[in-house]
């Protein structure tokens, strides 16, 4: 409070000087010079209160509308089971061997339990499985001689997955 009124204090005095270095050089405006004046204190004074006053009765926590405003909506997360399997997918069309040991097993599980609803084995179901996908999931599909060779091509995968699907 002191420090508040002293800050008005000082700064009247400098208005003060200011208003009579004023009328030392325009004499014939002493009305205005004297408006100003007193609009320039009266809103020091003013000032003065609204800090006064804010400093008197603080805010218990941030005003509910800084909260709203503050909130910002945060994207949906993605399934983390989702982003393993899009990698697994981009691994499986870049090589041979990430298609053999990690999109075939993955395959053979969808594949096996969408036939296990309607009673059937995955293994003994070769004239049931698409042709395309048959080769994917079979149960004697030997290891790829070369681990770097490309991956299955993504309009062959889309055709898996389809087959996978209508099973």
């Amino acid at each position: 409070m002191k420090r508040l009124f002293w800050a008005w204090l000082f700064l009247a005095a400098l208005a003060a000087f200011g208003l009579l270095f004023a009328r030392l050089l325009a004499p014939g405006w002493f009305e205005l010079e004297l408006d100003v004046y007193i609009l320039f204190v009266g809103s020091l004074a003013l000032l003065e209160v609204v800090l006064f006053a804010r400093d008197s009765f603080p805010l218990e926590g941030p005003p509910e509308i800084a909260v709203a405003l503050e909130h910002e909506t945060e994207a949906p997360a993605r399934p983390p089971e989702l982003e393993r399997l899009e990698r697994e997918l981009t691994m499986a069309t870049a090589t041979a061997f990430d298609l053999h040991l990690r999109l075939r097993p993955l395959l053979r599980e969808v594949a096996g339990a969408r036939l296990a609803a309607r009673g059937l084995q995955l293994d003994e179901c070769e004239d049931v499985v698409r042709e395309e996908l048959w080769e994917l999931v079979r149960p004697d599909r030997p290891m790829p001689p070369d681990r770097n060779a490309p991956g299955i091509p993504a309009a062959e995968l889309r055709r898996a997955v389809e087959a996978v699907e209508a099973l």
